[in-house]
């Protein structure tokens, strides 16, 4: 009886034990799920916090924006070989892109010079870019000693880590010298290494190109320098439209299942703006795609992007062929481009100017560019000294 007792006893204290560790078990357990959900909460609150600031001070500039101050910010200007100053402060461009020549008879502190007294002038921060693709596109290698390569070079050799590597080292000498685009990555891909673009894409596959895009827009962005896709919606095998007037006979189901991806790859990556190219799509639209509205919704309503979208540059044959340049941009904004690459802006922005006051051009749709402009000049740091 003494034994049965006692096992009973012994049986009862191990029970007791086990039912404590399980009750201190589920206590840890629930600290942890509130530690995480009160950190979750936390984040949440943060990144809702940082938007509703950003909101704000652009709405707040935008408020103090006459309509050549709108007008202005949709120019991606080439930087003009005179009165480069005079014209930040009589158009009121939105950006400037630098070229070889801008960078002649310079070292880094000349550059570094010449984008400040840029920046001094402008009313609203500019974006300040410069085609640093790497290999055969890049500017600034004018003057460096050790040129940027290209992607496909560095990937031969280095793999995806040796493209991050470069790219980390590029952004921030970059930025030293004032620059916060590189209008890069190459999203493109091509079948043929004799075709037009292949030498300026990453020379793989779709699933190795879609990494490589997405990883880059990655970086770019924790560096807070702007990432732009482009040639959209991929040059594919296609000819050269800085030469020529581009025919592309692919239909949207084959460019949905190839080039588009790496498109969406980036695009879900956080990629700031996308560069769309002067080919005709046949089978979509009549017009180059930088002037279709019918590329422009594929871009928003397909592939959900919400950032900017901008022009090839329309010095090229593929549009500046076909048309004016004034009613080249003023058919690109009109089908949803946000910014237009160009070098003509002394003639295209008063022929805008009249649209908006005739109201062919509404008030409406140019607010909706301005302001995906001046979020993506916030997310790069740019409102943050002369916005408020």
């Amino acid at each position: 009886m003494r034994r049965k007792i006692k096992a009973t006893l012994i049986w009862s204290f191990f029970f007791l034990v086990f039912l404590l560790m399980i009750g201190a078990n589920a206590r840890q357990g629930i600290k942890k799920s509130n530690l995480k959900s009160n950190q979750e909460t936390n984040q949440s609150v943060a990144k809702q916090s940082q938007e509703e600031r950003k909101q704000q001070t652009i709405q707040s500039l935008m408020a103090k924006m006459s309509l050549e101050d709108k007008v202005g910010q949709l120019f991606f200007a080439r930087v003009p070989a005179q009165n480069a100053l005079a014209d930040l402060e009589d158009y009121r461009l939105g950006a400037y892109l630098l070229f070889a020549r801008d960078y002649a008879d310079k070292d880094l502190t000349g550059v570094k010079e010449m984008t400040t007294s840029f920046q001094e002038v402008s009313k609203i921060p500019l974006i300040i870019g410069s085609d640093e693709e790497g290999g055969t596109v890049t500017r600034i290698s004018e003057i460096l000693d050790n040129p940027f390569q290209s992607p496909m070079a560095l990937y031969q050799v280095g793999g995806l880590a040796g493209v991050l590597a470069d790219n980390k080292a590029k952004v921030e000498l970059l930025k030293s010298v004032g620059i916060y685009t590189g209008l890069y990555p190459v999203a493109d891909i091509a079948q043929r290494s004799s075709s037009f673009i292949y030498s300026r894409t990453l020379g793989e596959d779709l699933t190795k190109t879609s990494d490589y895009v997405s990883q880059v827009v990655r970086q770019l962005k924790k560096e807070k320098f702007g990432s732009t896709l482009k040639h959209f919606p991929g040059y594919g095998d296609n000819g050269d439209s800085h030469t020529g007037v581009i025919q592309d006979d692919r239909s949207l189901s084959q460019l949905a299942a190839y080039d588009l991806r790496v498109f969406e790859a980036g695009i879900k990556a956080g990629a700031d703006s996308v560069l769309v190219s002067h080919n005709i799509l046949s089978q979509i639209d009549d017009v180059p795609a930088s002037i279709s509205p019918k590329m422009t919704q594929i871009l928003r309503r397909d592939l959900g992007f919400q950032g900017v979208i901008m022009t090839d540059d329309f010095d090229m044959a593929g549009l500046a062929n076909l048309m004016s340049q004034e009613e080249a941009a003023y058919q690109a904004i009109q089908a949803g481009n946000d910014m237009v690459m160009s070098s003509s802006y002394q003639t295209q922005i008063p022929y805008l100017l009249e649209k908006v006051k005739s109201g062919q051009l509404s008030e409406e749709r140019l607010e909706e560019s301005v302001k995906r402009i001046l979020a993506w000049k916030y997310e790069l740091g740019l409102l943050s000294d002369k916005a408020e």
